[in-house]
């Protein structure tokens, strides 16, 4: 097990980094709130998941354990593989999920790609009793204060939408993003542009 990267950032493509760690890069897959944390040619400390499979080694990265350790949860859930969860962390935080679980709310996990009406009761009732308590106030994403058009569409293309669909939804939620006053928060941008696309299928 691969409990945390640590090194310089060599690369950074739309859902992972590049770390180098002596002298070897580690491909870490990793969701839009936490590559907005980092920047090329900068130290990085990255708390890791391997998902091992028959044909393939992939690292997952994450800014704090906290969200290293809801990845490992939601995948306790049937149905749920890395990619999903990794989605579910994209479009919410640790802590967000953890209220929507105790909750019961439903239009929350619908909001994530690849979770429909009856996935996400089903998951509000197997994961009711594992992700635990919200422990922080309330927060979705962190602040970007540069490049929210470029997070935000390497974020939808990261998630599976085309480069057309990722362009019209990042302009719909232009309006928004500057009602913020120069400091849009990347995950609420995200979740308004996936209510966006899934409104335009």
């Amino acid at each position: 097990m691969i409990a945390f990267v640590s090194g310089t950032v060599a690369a950074l493509a739309p859902d992972a980094a590049v770390v180098e760690v002596g002298g070897v890069g580690m491909a870490v897959q990793c969701t839009p709130d936490t590559l907005s944390t980092l920047r090329v040619g900068q130290p990085a400390k990255l708390h890791t998941s391997l998902v091992v499979r028959e044909d393939s080694l992939t690292l997952y990265g994450f800014a704090d354990d906290d969200a290293r350790q809801v990845f490992v949860l939601l995948q306790t859930a049937s149905g749920v593989g890395p990619r999903l969860a990794q989605a579910m962390l994209a479009v919410h935080s640790p802590d967000a999920l953890r209220r929507a679980v105790a909750t019961g709310d439903e239009k929350a996990l619908t909001a994530v790609p690849g979770i429909g009406k009856k996935g996400a009761q089903k998951l509000l009732l197997e994961l009711k009793d594992r992700l635990g308590a919200p422990v922080g106030a309330p927060a979705v994403g962190a602040p970007v204060t540069q490049g929210w058009r470029d997070q935000l569409h390497a974020a939808l293309i990261g998630l599976g939408y085309a480069t057309r669909e990722a362009e019209e939804a990042v302009s719909a939620v232009a309006p928004q993003a500057e009602a913020a006053g120069g400091t849009p928060q990347v995950g609420q941008l995200l979740k308004a542009a996936l209510q966006t696309l899934n409104r335009a299928r």
